[in-house]
C-alpha cells in the first residue's frame, strides 16, 4: 500500500480494503506482462497450460487430415514439403566407411550400394532406400512423423529389410501394457522414464477393412521418426500444424479471386421483348406466328448479323470492376507461411524475381540452417539403418570381419555423404574453396565431402587421368595444393554495388 492508501485506512479502514481488494483484482486480470493482459482485444484469448501429449491428443487426427487434405489439393503445401524434400535429401546419401582397411572399406561399400536397391532394403520391393527416406521427410512434415520396422526376411541377400508404416497404424485402443508397471500411450508402452518398449500395431486385411487383433512389436526394431519438441510430448504432431491455416487462407482466397475474375470476363446479352408483341385482334399482327425468331440457344459470335423480332431490344450485362490485387496478397501470405517453417520466402514460392545474388545467397544459408536440423535427425536413423545392416551382414557371412565383435565400434565407423546441389555462382565459390584450402580453414577432404565426392576416389581419378595423359604424350597439368604464384587477394571477384545489381570486372 502507498502512502495514501495508509492515509485513507487511517480514516476508512473500510474504504482502505475494499481499495486494495480491487487493486488485487485489476492485477490479476491486468497482470504484469502486457501478453497476459485478459482485459481489450484479449479477452476471449483464453489458454491453459497441460502437457504435449494431453494438448496433441485430441488435436492429432484432425490437424493430420487437414494437412493432408492440403497435400492433395494446394500448391503452397507441395511447395513446402517438396523444399524440404529436396533439400533435406535431395539426390540422397552415399556411405564413406572409415575402418583402418582400405580394402575392407570397398567392400562393405559395395555391398551397402547393393543392398540400398529397391529388392534388397524395401520389404515391397518397391522403393530404394533413397526413395524411402525422401518419403518419410515428406510423411513427417504432413503427418508428423512415420515407423521404420526392421524386418528380418529371407528375401534380400542380407536378412534385413525395412517396413514403412504410417503413424496411423498405431492401435490407439490398447490401453493396458504387455509388461507388467508400464503404461500404454497412444498405440505405444511407455517404461517408468517414458521411453519407448514396444509399440501397437493395427492388423487389416489387404483392402484395409476387418481390423484383427494388432500385433505388439519391441522398440528395438522400431524406429519413430519425430521432432519431439517438448519433454512431455510422447507422440508426433504434423510440422504443418503451424501453417495449415493460411496456407488454406491462401487457397480459398485464390478460389474467390478465379471466380471474380471470370465473372467479370463473362459478356451477356438479354433479349427484352415488346409487350404486347402485337396489337389487338388478329388482324393486326405485324408479325405472322410462323415468321416468329426465337432466341434460345443462340450465342454471340465476331461478325454476325441478327435480325430480330419486331419490338424486340437488346439489353447488354458486361460486369466491370478492378482485378482483385492477388498478387501483393500472396506475396505476404507465402513470407508469413515461409517463416512459420523457417524458410525464405524464395524458398516457398520459387519466385526469385526481386534478388539480388547476396539475398538469394543470404537466404540460402539460413535455409540451410533449417534443413540442418532435419538431416541431423535423418542421419541419426541412417546410422542405426546402416548398423543393422552391417551386423545383419556379418551374421549371414556376406563380409567376413574375423574380430567383429571384439572392435565392433571400430568398424562401425562411417560417414555420410550428401549429393550436392549446384551454386548460383560457381567461381565464386571455386575460389572461396580455393582460398579456404590454401589457408588451411578446409581440407581437400571435407570439399570433396560437399560436393558429394569421396576424396579418395576423387584423387585417383585425377591421378588415373593424368597417368593416361602422360601415356598418350599429352600433359594434362597436375594440382598443386598450397602453393600459387597468385595471392588470393589477385583473384578475380565480382561483387554487388549498392543497388543490389551485379559489378562489370575490369
Amino acid at each position: 500500500m502507498g502512502w495514501l492508501d495508509n492515509v485513507i485506512a487511517t480514516i476508512s479502514p473500510a474504504t482502505a480494503y475494499k481499495r486494495e481488494t480491487y487493486r488485487q483484482a485489476y492485477t490479476a486480470l491486468k497482470g504484469y506482462y502486457d501478453a497476459a493482459d485478459k482485459t481489450g482485444i484479449n479477452q476471449n484469448w483464453r489458454v491453459s497450460n497441460t502437457s504435449a501429449e494431453f494438448t496433441d491428443r485430441y488435436s492429432r487426427d484432425d490437424v493430420r487430415a487437414r494437412a493432408r487434405d492440403l497435400e492433395r489439393n494446394s500448391d503452397v503445401m507441395n511447395s513446402l514439403t517438396g523444399a524440404f524434400k529436396r533439400n533435406v535429401v535431395g539426390g540422397g546419401y552415399r556411405i564413406q566407411v572409415q575402418t583402418d582397411d582400405a580394402e575392407l572399406n570397398k567392400k562393405i561399400e559395395k555391398a551397402w550400394k547393393k543392398w540400398c536397391k529397391a529388392k534388397n532394403c524395401d520389404v515391397t520391393g518397391t522403393q530404394s532406400l533413397n526413395q524411402i527416406i525422401r518419403m518419410a521427410v515428406e510423411r513427417k512434415r504432413i503427418d508428423g512423423g512415420i515407423l521404420f520396422v526392421k524386418r528380418y526376411t529371407k528375401q534380400a541377400f542380407v536378412p534385413f529389410q525395412l517396413q514403412m508404416l504410417e503413424v496411423d497404424e498405431l492401435d490407439t485402443s490398447i490401453m493396458n501394457a504387455k509388461n507388467r508397471g508400464n503404461k500404454v500411450v497412444g498405440g505405444i508402452e511407455y517404461n517408468s522414464f517414458n521411453r519407448p518398449v514396444g509399440y501397437y500395431i493395427r492388423q487389416y486385411d489387404i483392402d484395409g477393412y476387418s481390423p484383427r487383433d494388432p500385433v505388439y512389436i519391441e522398440a528395438k526394431d522400431v524406429i519413430f521418426y519425430f521432432s519431439k519438441k517438448r519433454p512431455s510430448q510422447l507422440r508426433e504432431i504434423s510440422d504443418m500444424t503451424p501453417t495449415i491455416p493460411r496456407i488454406r487462407d491462401v487457397n480459398e482466397f485464390m478460389t474467390a479471386v478465379s471466380v471474380k475474375e471470370r465473372i467479370e470476363a463473362c459478356l451477356a446479352v438479354f433479349i427484352k421483348k415488346a409487350l404486347p408483341m402485337t396489337g389487338i385482334g388478329r388482324g393486326n399482327n405485324s408479325q405472322s406466328m410462323a415468321d416468329k425468331i426465337t432466341y434460345e440457344g443462340k450465342t454471340i459470335s465476331p461478325g454476325m448479323i441478327k435480325e430480330m423480332n419486331v419490338g424486340d431490344e437488346i439489353q447488354v450485362v458486361n460486369p466491370s470492376g478492378q482485378g482483385a490485387d492477388a498478387t501483393s496478397y500472396t506475396k505476404l501470405q507465402l513470407r508469413q507461411i515461409g517463416a512459420g517453417q523457417g524458410l525464405s520466402y524464395e524458398a516457398t514460392s520459387r519466385d526469385m524475381a526481386e534478388s539480388t545474388y547476396s539475398s538469394a545467397r543470404q537466404g540460402m544459408i539460413e535455409d540451410d540452417m533449417t534443413y540442418q536440423e532435419e538431416k541431423e535427425l535423418l542421419v541419426e536413423i541412417l546410422d542405426e539403418i546402416y548398423e543393422t545392416f552391417l551386423i545383419s551382414a556379418v551374421l549371414r557371412g556376406v563380409i567376413d570381419i574375423k574380430d567383429f565383435w571384439e572392435k565392433k565400434d571400430e568398424y562401425m565407423e562411417h560417414n555420410w555423404i550428401q549429393s550436392p546441389k549446384p551454386w548460383i555462382d560457381p567461381q565464386k565459390e571455386s575460389n572461396a574453396n580455393m582460398t579456404a584450402l590454401r589457408t588451411g580453414q578446409k581440407t581437400y577432404k571435407q570439399i570433396a565431402a560437399e560436393n558429394g565426392r569421396d576424396w579418395r576416389e576423387q584423387i585417383d581419378d585425377m591421378a588415373e587421368v593424368i597417368n593416361y595423359g602422360n601415356e598418350k604424350g599429352v600433359d594434362m597439368g597436375g594440382v598443386l595444393f598450397g602453393t600459387t604464384n597468385e595471392s588470393p587477394d589477385s583473384i578475380p571477384d565480382e561483387g554487388d554495388d549498392e543497388s543490389g545489381q551485379r559489378k562489370k570486372k575490369d
